[in-house]
């Protein structure tokens, strides 16, 4: 059970990595400011997932 969630979180990180920098992309091409502000949220709604998908790993290792 917990390399399932070991999988999912790792999973969710490599999202959160392409989101920022498709964030940071659109920063440096001068895009829309409504754009970044979504990506940032979205970034920040991936950080809060992958690390509850990291704490249920945990509880389910028994670390």
């Amino acid at each position: 059970m917990a390399t399932l969630f070991n999988i999912l979180a790792i999973l969710v990180m490599i999202a959160v990595v392409v989101v920022l920098l498709r964030g940071l992309i659109n920063m440096m091409r001068g895009g829309s400011g409504n754009a970044s502000n979504k990506l940032m949220q979205a970034r920040v709604f991936l950080q809060f997932v992958a690390l509850v998908l990291i704490m249920v790993a945990l509880y389910f290792s028994g670390g």
